[in-house]
């Protein structure tokens, strides 16, 4: 057991994880101390590199291995280290690309595709390469092109290119594994059960308080706990994958009070599909919320793959991007369309809202003071409706949208029955077009139709100039999108993210 402590004074924690097989304790941490300070500062473990401080590089990718839901499997997951904190490591076990190497020094199959395919030049991206093939190698025997491109889309390199990358890939599986489980494609032989047995020793019952200099970092295990800890910290924030409290720290130096960790506690963790709804927990990751949307509605996949990268979804969820309040939340226009409500919790009890009534204003939610996000309710499909949702970023892969829109409807017999439309990046809040929407129902569904619900597209939103793009261009591929949803809908065509892009 190695113990790694920073202060002898007003010790609380430790936090606990393991790293190549041997348990750390930590005690008296920074709770925003980030995963790559730790691992670069405090372990000299240069193999990590930061880029980008924000996530989006992926030169700092590292792998969690952690226990599912039920505790009675392994999930390996690729994520950034430069935003996540040190504390969330607590009951996890980490995995960098020192980690890989066998004790005899042989190269994991991963690591010995990229020598052999020439897939690293200056070599500063490889380790994150390395790391997001590992998780690749670890959860799919058998990938195909696509799932690849998927698995790397939050990688970034600016030597090789991503050809030999790619075929390494393709070939990693075709190498001799040896006797490590690091290195075995799946997890099926005995040294998957003793990591598990290993994992369950190292949770935790009870809140975990760990922290310095008066700041603190609190991981509550039940929802009685988290809510009172809500009420005894009004100035902490509420920290779920950290996507974007880790750019406070990186970006703005900002440096919050108390940290409340969502991740821990089961009420929050669930998932459940009932007679007339799918119930998703705040703090279930983006990558399961995502699989468990697309299974229902498959419309959504396109939007869901281009939804950041797979490391910022391995730890991002969905009741973040919701409670969040930004106004370019890729999730909030297609759940506002299936007319999805939330689920809020604070001393008083429970209550729903629906989600479109849930902003109020620029960053301002209904959410009370001492209240919380405790899931999402999304109504399982109608098979009469027709539903799409677009996204338009300067980048295919790994970039926020400058407008993302959704759309639902019901076309009976030429006739537009019902229609459903929201937008993001068009307002201060996400929102419905609801003037756009009353233009067109009722009417035919052809092309008057179409140029009447156009123009009052432009009564419903105001788009802003910034950096992503301007106003008036945000609103000519609004009204653009409202033409394409009428001609997907109309022409027997399947567009895909694969017809474009990569």
């Amino acid at each position: 057991m190695v113990n790694i402590e920073n202060s002898a004074q007003g010790r609380t924690g430790p936090i606990r994880f393991i790293l190549d097989d041997e348990l750390i304790e930590l005690y008296d941490v920074d709770p925003t101390r980030t995963v790559l300070q730790f691992l670069r500062e405090d372990l000299c473990r240069t193999g990590t590199k930061e880029g980008c401080a924000e996530g989006d590089c992926g030169a700092c990718t590292v792998a969690l291995i952690e226990l599912s839901p039920g505790r009675d499997q392994l999930r390996v997951r690729a994520i950034n280290s430069c935003i996540h904190f040190l504390p969330a490591l607590d009951g996890k076990e980490l995995v960098t690309v020192e980690s890989l190497v066998n004790g005899d020094g042989e190269l994991h199959p991963v690591q010995q595709a990229i020598v052999n395919t020439h897939g690293s030049q200056c070599g500063f991206c490889t380790p994150g390469f390395v790391i997001s093939l590992f998780a690749l190698y670890k959860n799919n025997p058998d990938p195909t092109r696509r799932e690849i491109d998927e698995a790397l889309a939050g990688n970034l390199c600016r030597c090789t290119g991503y050809l030999p990358i790619i075929e390494a890939a393709q070939t990693m599986y075709q190498l001799p594994t040896g006797v490590n489980w690091l290195a075995q494609s799946c997890a099926d032989d005995p040294a998957d059960t003793r990591r598990i047995e290993r994992l369950k020793s190292i949770q935790r019952d009870s809140l975990l308080k760990v922290g310095r200099d008066g700041r603190y970092f609190f991981a509550p295990v039940n929802l009685d706990e988290l809510v009172s800890l809500r009420q005894q910290y009004p100035d902490a924030s509420l920290l779920a994958g950290g996507t974007d409290i880790g750019l406070w720290v990186t970006k703005l130096q900002r440096r919050p009070a108390h940290l409340i960790y969502t991740g821990r506690v089961p009420e929050l963790l669930q998932t459940r599909i009932t007679d007339d709804h799918i119930e998703i927990g705040a703090a279930v990751p983006m990558t399961e919320a995502a699989e468990l949307i697309t299974a229902h509605y498959p419309d959504l996949t396109q939007l869901f793959t281009r939804f950041a990268s797979p490391p910022v979804r391995n730890v991002a969820t969905l009741g973040g991007n919701i409670a969040n309040g930004s106004p370019i939340g890729d999730s909030m226009p297609p759940l506002m369309v299936l007319d999805a409500r939330i689920v809020l919790q604070g001393s008083g009890g429970q209550r729903e809202v629906s989600l479109e009534d849930f902003y109020l204003d620029y960053m301002v939610t209904a959410l009370k003071d001492d209240e919380l996000l405790v899931s999402v309710k999304i109504p399982l499909p109608d098979d009469a409706s027709q539903l799409r949702c677009y996204k338009v970023a300067k980048r295919f892969d790994q970039d926020i949208s400058a407008l993302c829109m959704a759309f639902k409807a019901h076309i009976d017999d030429g006739v537009l029955t019902s229609i459903r439309i929201a937008g993001g990046g068009l307002a201060a809040i996400p929102k419905r077009a609801v003037q756009c929407e009353a233009a067109m129902t009722g009417q035919p569904w052809n092309a008057a139709t179409i140029k009447a619900g156009m123009q009052a597209l432009g009564k419903d939103f105001e788009p802003i100039d910034d950096l992503r793009a301007s106003a008036a261009y945000r609103l000519k591929c609004a009204q653009n999108l409202v033409q394409r949803f009428h001609l997907e809908t109309t022409e027997d065509k399947d567009y895909s993210v694969y017809a474009y892009g990569r």
